[in-house]
């Protein structure tokens, strides 16, 4: 267990996290939003939940203790508890007629120039991989990292050569995922960065970025190399769930969770053509007979 965030907290020169204050199972002690710049006008990453009243009264208190505004709002991905704030913060945070751009990359779906946050009539501000976005002390490069979400950005603060993860990677525990395929090329790439320290969406900071991304990689790679083994070593195809029962040692309700956390790995593996699928959801080894 890691020691308790607090609520607000100076990490460096340039950057100030402020916990979401919406703790869950899914979220950890909270989601971590973060002030950066060192002007009087500064960017805000990540914006929680929405309705979280100790959240925008810690924005609003740190806001004023540093004598600092919002010019513009980062979002790392599209999943509630990120975006969730945004009209909170509009409503009560920022200056009436003020314009604070929405920055957030664009999700891999038809349409997605309509994309939009959720209960304001506010637009985003769509930016492009390896874009950066400036405020007065920090540069924030963007890098458009899928696999936990399609949309998914992390963002390298050049000045400290330290990385905004996300969700791509937490401050404790391993992240979920849409695409592992997506998914372990963005940790790669992450650890091609080298960042001096990973400020995380979620969980404390992490002072060992590098050991902590290769922990990452090595459970999915043991993961993976137990399904390959299970699909080997059997008589004939299996389903997901004949794979969780032989490579989980696990009580019967959690069979669920290591399914998704199964089938994940196997359409990496088929998109790597590892695996093979047949009709009725049957998985086998490539080198099996067809």
């Amino acid at each position: 267990m890691s020691s308790v965030i607090p609520k607000i907290e100076q990490l460096s020169s340039r950057v100030i996290r402020v916990l979401g204050c919406n703790p869950s199972p899914m979220t950890l002690q909270g989601t971590n939003t973060y002030i950066v710049g060192t002007g009087r006008k500064r960017i805000l990453i990540d914006t929680g939940n929405p309705s979280v009243p100790d959240y925008i009264s810690n924005l609003k208190s740190t806001l004023k203790k540093f004598n600092v505004s919002i010019e513009g709002i980062v979002l790392t991905h599209y999943h509630m508890d990120h975006i969730g704030g945004i009209a909170d913060i509009e409503r009560d945070v920022i200056s009436s007629g003020q314009n604070v751009p929405l920055y957030k990359f664009g999700r891999g779906i038809d349409g997605w120039e309509s994309e939009t946050p959720p209960n304001t009539d506010s637009k985003y501000s769509f930016v492009e991989n390896a874009s950066t976005i400036n405020t007065e002390g920090a540069t924030l490069k963007v890098y458009h990292t899928p696999g936990h979400t399609d949309d998914h950005i992390i963002l390298q603060l050049i000045e400290e050569n330290n990385v905004f993860s996300g969700d791509c990677v937490l401050g404790e525990g391993t992240a979920v995922f849409e695409d592992l395929y997506d998914y372990m090329k963005s940790l790669d790439f992450i650890l091609s960065l080298k960042p001096g320290k990973i400020y995380p969406g979620h969980g404390p900071v992490l002072e060992n970025p590098i050991e902590y991304v290769q922990y990452y990689i090595s459970h999915r790679n043991e993961r993976e190399s137990q399904i390959i083994s299970a699909l080997k070593d059997s008589s004939g195809p299996l389903k997901s769930l004949d794979i969780v029962k032989i490579i989980y040692d696990i009580p019967e309700h959690l069979y669920g969770p290591a399914d998704i956390n199964v089938n994940n790995h196997l359409r990496k593996l088929l998109k790597e053509n590892k695996v093979g699928l047949k009709e009725g959801d049957f998985w086998h080894n490539c080198q099996a007979s067809l």
